[in-house]
């Protein structure tokens, strides 16, 4: 059966290197479904726009997150640490806690950046916040694409790297396998 895939990038640059990797990572496999799950329409949160149904960008954000069988972030890191717009996501997602479209959603992780470090940091700090709320992420698996200027086609807005084309099409598939082997924790 085929697998849906959500990809969310952390980033709102209309330019940005990870909505290069995730455009790319989104060909790599005709038979998966990609749907885009976008952030920039999502309000700050605030807990005073829960009451009654809530605003509906975040109704169309979470719908998305709960019709796909998981969902692969692809983010910068920036200033050490996890973009605002992602954490603002990420809390909007959770709530309520005990009906969160993230609780037991297998969730991977991939971030690229100019520097050489990847994205390390954010990584870990979103997998420290994801953890917290019972989303799944996927075990033992980091892509951190460090000097991503140097993989791209900046005029077409592609990632052009070989090596890096192989990383994400080895990182996909672990993903989709994971899905379907998923222990089931009540």
């Amino acid at each position: 059966m085929s697998k849906k895939i959500g990809l969310i990038v952390g980033s709102l640059r209309k330019d940005s290197y990870n909505r290069m990797v995730a455009q790319k990572l989104a060909e790599l496999d005709a038979s998966v479904s990609f749907q885009w799950i976008e952030l920039k329409d999502l309000p700050l949160f605030n807990e005073d726009l829960e009451k009654g149904e809530g605003p509906e960008a975040v109704s169309v954000f979470k719908s998305a997150i709960q019709a796909v069988d998981g969902v692969i972030i692809v983010s910068p890191e920036y200033n050490s640490g996890i973009p605002g717009v992602l954490k603002n996501a990420i809390d909007w997602a959770s709530r309520p806690s005990r009906t969160s479209v993230l609780r037991r959603k297998p969730i991977g992780l991939i971030g690229a950046t100019p520097g050489g470090m990847g994205t390390i940091n954010a990584q870990l700090q979103t997998r420290h916040i994801l953890e917290s709320v019972q989303a799944q992420l996927l075990p033992f698996q980091k892509l951190h694409i460090s000097q991503i200027h140097l993989k791209v086609d900046a005029e077409q807005h592609r990632l052009t790297d070989e090596k890096t084309k192989e990383y994400l099409q080895a990182y996909l598939q672990k993903f989709i396998h994971w899905i379907d082997h998923i222990p089931t924790l009540e």
